[in-house]
């Protein structure tokens, strides 16, 4: 099913290389099976500093906790510690002895904020980093076929087992299964507290939000649960690293703006299973390809912005909108996607620059020819995706 060799994942691994030098304890989180044991396994030389909390064994060595993390040296991993948050507090311990004899690599499937209160006694001692799916500068290195590898990465999502399968239906059978085990497992230990084929329709009824504003009412509606209890799910959803909420970029502008999140699934195979796209045809056949795509590019820019920029969209009762604010100190850049053969100025193009005071707009689009349609408004094609954008 897997033919394709295993990526090399450069980047991540120099920043988690980077990140172990400097600080004691690194919290690397990613959504399940972007790869996260894989790439920290490759700073770990003894099977002992190992330890998966989904394993038994590992659950029973840890049953006193200091005892068995005190004698190991250098890089120890310990992967799932959302199962434990209580082991913060030993390591802390372990991290303040002198001369620093282990540096802590744990891996988390949830947000830094979702264990932000585990780990509060780790301040000034941990460093968090999070690995996303396959980028398209991680597939395209050395390929030489830039277009069809983001096409690939577009259709297939960034999970590697789903993006490296043989086929597209291997790709597709591999979605299906992870999906199964969301609705199955891996949400209801987050506290979404509803039957699996329930979970599975909500998270159908988000797919088909994926780049809408989100109104909480139509999944509590469809599924006979509170609205508070909607929010809160989408807020699982994201604790879980699996939907990004963009929040909207508002300030007292004199004009009425939508205060409104959006929600994109983080993952477009993801996306694609729930959505019932199962190849290349009904992916282009599809009324949501649109939406799919530009979520895909915000994700691939927003992976390149790195922690640099905080995002917003922004969006004003007039209709005027723009996909993604990028926001650094005093700077801001504009992102607008464009699923188009020769993308122009729109009115809404117009209006974020000057209401935005944008420094500048840049339009991606799948084309091949990078061109200027205004002193700050710049055509950039896809491919530019596969390095880092001059203006990151």
């Amino acid at each position: 099913m897997y033919g394709v060799s295993v990526i090399e994942r450069l980047r991540a691994r120099l920043a988690l290389e980077q990140a172990l030098r400097r600080a004691r304890v690194v919290l690397l989180t990613g959504a399940r099976q972007v790869g996260k044991t894989t790439l920290a396994r490759q700073f770990v030389t003894d099977p002992v500093n190992q330890f998966d909390l989904e394993n038994p064994v590992d659950l029973a060595r840890l049953d006193a906790p200091l005892l068995a993390l005190q004698p190991l040296r250098g890089v120890v991993v310990i992967d799932e510690v959302q199962r434990s948050p209580e082991l913060f507090s030993v390591l802390r311990l372990l991290a303040d002895r002198p001369g620093r004899p282990a540096t802590f690599l744990v891996l988390g499937s949830a947000s830094p904020s979702a264990l932000r209160q585990a780990s509060e006694s780790l301040t000034g001692r941990l460093e968090y980093l999070e690995l996303g799916g396959l980028s398209l500068a991680e597939v395209s290195h050395g390929t030489g076929d830039v277009t069809g590898d983001a096409n690939r990465l577009w259709r297939r999502g960034g999970f590697p087992l789903s993006y490296l399968a043989d086929t597209d239906a291997d790709s597709a059978a591999w979605l299906r299964s992870y999906v199964l085990n969301l609705a199955r497992r891996d949400l209801p230990e987050f506290g979404v507290g509803l039957p699996a084929a329930t979970i599975e329709r909500f998270l159908g009824l988000v797919a088909h939000a994926h780049g809408q504003l989100w109104n909480a009412a139509v999944p509590a509606r469809a599924l006979g649960i509170a609205e508070s209890t909607a929010r809160r799910y989408i807020d699982v959803l994201g604790d879980a690293l699996l939907v990004r909420v963009l929040q909207p970029w508002h300030e007292n502008m004199g004009k009425r703006l939508v205060k409104t999140p959006k929600v994109y699934y983080r993952d477009s195979g993801l996306l694609h299973q729930l959505v019932g796209v199962a190849d290349e045809l009904s992916l282009l056949r599809h009324p949501a390809i649109g939406a799919s795509w530009e979520g895909w590019v915000i994700e691939e820019v927003l992976r390149l912005a790195g922690n640099d920029y905080t995002p917003y969209f922004w969006r004003t009762s007039a209709g005027a909108e723009l996909d993604l604010l990028l926001v650094s100190g005093g700077g801001r850049i504009g992102v607008e996607v464009k699923r188009a053969d020769a993308p122009r100025v729109t009115a809404s193009m117009r209006a974020a620059l000057a209401d935005l005071r944008l420094d500048h707009l840049y339009v991606i689009y799948p084309g091949n020819q990078r061109y200027s349609l205004d002193p700050r408004v710049t055509v950039v094609p896809m491919t530019e995706l596969a390095s880092k954008l001059d203006f990151l």
